[in-house]
């Protein structure tokens, strides 16, 4: 019966790590003060008769600390990804040299970096959300390994389970906690 708790509590880490690393990605698109190519990875281009993934037409480089460059690889579709970048939401305006598109980040007002840091706010909430999701499916699962006939577990057991289900989602909740302050943090900076 243990193996069964133990291969629950190994899911349930593995489906908590999942939330951490979308988390992750999450935050990876936002912007900060610095140029990343991760802000132009949710930019998806017409190309090909389909709406393509920006780093699957271009290479995508930070050229200066403000500066992104994209390398477009063919030139049929340049204009397709400066259309893309601008309309993307981003409040950026590329700017057409040949087949390289340069990308300039505009200093961000306090305006926007408080839009920015309600965003991450959302994502590290849509984070917990699904962590907490996550633990409500593992205490179901006990609660039905108790009940099951064939292969009970005990009170206690289930109790034990439970308990240590609870101290993950919390390790987990703690880290959220800690990559949302870590994200503000980089935002807030001047």
């Amino acid at each position: 019966m243990a193996t069964d708790v133990k291969s629950l509590k190994a899911d349930l880490t593995r489906r908590m790590d999942g939330a951490i690393e979308t988390l992750k990605k999450e935050f990876a698109g936002l912007r900060t003060g610095r140029a990343s190519p991760a802000l132009l990875e949710p930019v998806r281009v017409e190309a090909y008769g389909s709406h393509q993934p920006l780093n699957q037409v271009a290479n995508i480089s930070v050229a200066g600390p403000g500066l992104l460059s994209v390398q477009v690889w063919d030139k049929s579709v340049v204009k397709a990804v400066e259309v893309a970048i601008r309309d993307s939401g981003l409040g950026l305006n590329p700017q057409t040299e040949g087949q390289v598109i340069r990308v300039p980040l505009p200093p961000l007002t306090q305006e926007r970096r408080n839009e920015l840091a309600r965003t991450a706010a959302k994502y590290a909430e849509a984070a917990r959300v699904a962590i907490r999701g996550v633990r409500r499916d593992g205490m179901e699962q006990i609660k039905a390994m108790n009940a099951d006939r064939k292969a009970p577990i005990s009170d206690d057991e289930a109790k034990r389970a439970q308990d240590e289900v609870q101290k993950l989602t919390d390790q987990y909740i703690k880290q959220v906690d800690a990559l949302l302050a870590e994200k503000e943090k980089d935002i807030r900076a001047v």
